[in-house]
């Protein structure tokens, strides 16, 4: 089983994004996906908020996504990750089929999906007026009528984005009048927009249309009662689920499931990134999700830099290694260095002296709990035998590390 540099678990734009960047920087790379390369991007009718794209299908935008990142040498693979083991320095993915796949660095791709209503005509009309995300949606809707499903933060603030384009909002709530999940001030404001309704005690029983959406009927929970409203869009908010079910308890993730990540995109464990829609993040778009793979390849690639370094240097190494970890706006750690180098060289060379510039590599500072520059750590095939920290004087030095 051949090994990759990097492997991507998702191919919609996070990953392809990814996927870009990996196989730029000669990284060996693949993309797994188990369905339609493109993700939930793919089912979006048009797109017009990608830069560079005017206008754009989605398909199409991510069919040239994707060749793009062929073109640069990436391998997309049809597959469908069911477990993984993130333990060792080279990660194991297994996946429905029975193929394994192992790699020096996993990005998560994964996305996330919203929850569905599973009634009559959502799926055969998805694209085609039902929509998920009003930031995507919203203006092709102008001076028309619309339908949102859902009382939560996310329904009421989307309701009331909508009605900058749209000509009329009607919003389907299931409790008592008066009574919605979201925040008050939200609330309020939805209740005295005059471009919003609210038909209370009712779920949306069926959506209706040939090729695209025409009417929606309504289902009051009270009296029983079938309603048929005519609409030219539904936009439903009853939830999203990240595809992040096969991770827990092997990395951190929110109470929703959501992948915890940094701005580097580094999740809890070493050579795990995450990218996109799975992640713990404010805006869930086609190019935030871009952003993110880019930023998660190019901190994929540095990881991987770093731990080859490290090996070569210092696990590697033919004698005991003294690392220091120094920093540019630090004059002590980088008289610390200079000093050690020459009180090193002085004494016959029993150590190899690495320099660890802790402003850009961070990383191996936080494998060993190093908060202090400057600091000296004694190694030994990667072994920790010795730790100080400060300005230590050459005295101390030459007593702590038997230079003589």
């Amino acid at each position: 089983m051949s090994v990759y540099d990097l492997i991507i678990i998702g191919g919609g734009p996070a990953g392809l994004s990814s996927g870009i960047y990996g196989a730029r920087a000669r990284m060996k790379t693949a993309i797994l996906e188990k369905g339609a390369v493109g993700g939930q991007a793919f089912t979006t009718r048009e797109i017009v908020n990608f830069p560079g794209f005017k206008s754009s299908s989605g398909p199409e935008l991510m069919r040239t996504i994707a060749g793009h990142a062929k073109e640069f040498g990436a391998e997309i693979i049809k597959a469908d990750v069911t477990q993984v083991d993130l333990s060792g320095d080279i990660k194991l993915i297994h996946t429905k089929k029975g193929q394994q796949y192992q790699a020096k660095a996993i990005i998560l791709a994964l996305g996330s999906q919203p929850r569905l209503l599973n009634i009559p005509g959502e799926k055969s009309l998805r694209g085609a007026g039902v929509s998920y995300c009003a930031t995507c949606d919203a203006e092709f809707y102008t001076d028309l009528d619309v339908v949102v499903v859902g009382n939560g933060d996310a329904a009421i603030e989307e309701a009331m984005y909508i009605t900058k384009y749209a000509r009329k909002v009607t919003v389907i709530v299931l409790h008592d009048v008066g009574i919605v999940d979201c925040n008050r001030a939200s609330a309020e404001k939805a209740f005295n927009n005059p471009k919003i309704e609210f038909v209370w005690n009712s779920v949306m029983a069926e959506i209706k249309g040939k090729g695209e959406v025409e009417s929606v009927v309504i289902k009051n929970l009270k009296t029983g009662e079938l309603t048929e409203l005519p609409a030219h869009g539904v936009f439903i908010y009853v939830g999203m689920i990240p595809g992040t079910e096969f991770l827990k308890g092997k990395i951190e993730l929110d109470e929703r499931g959501y992948i915890i990540a940094n701005e580097q995109m580094e999740t809890s464990v070493d050579g795990v990134f995450a990218a996109g829609d799975a992640r713990v993040k404010y805006l869930r778009q086609v190019v935030t999700a871009a952003n993110d793979g880019a930023i998660a390849a190019v901190s994929a690639e540095r990881y991987l830099d770093e731990e080859q370094s490290f090996k070569e240097e210092v696990v590697n190494a033919d004698k005991p290694v003294a690392l220091v970890f120094w920093s540019p706006a630090s004059n002590e750690s980088i008289d610390l260095a200079s000093r050690l180098e020459a009180l090193i060289a002085a004494t016959g060379g029993k150590y190899k002296v690495v320099k660890v510039d802790v402003s850009r590599k961070k990383r191996i500072a936080q494998k060993y709990h190093v908060t202090t520059t400057p600091s000296i750590l004694l190694l030994e095939k990667g072994e920790l035998l010795l730790q100080l920290t400060g300005n230590v004087d050459d005295k101390t030095l030459k007593s702590q590390l038997k230079l003589q």
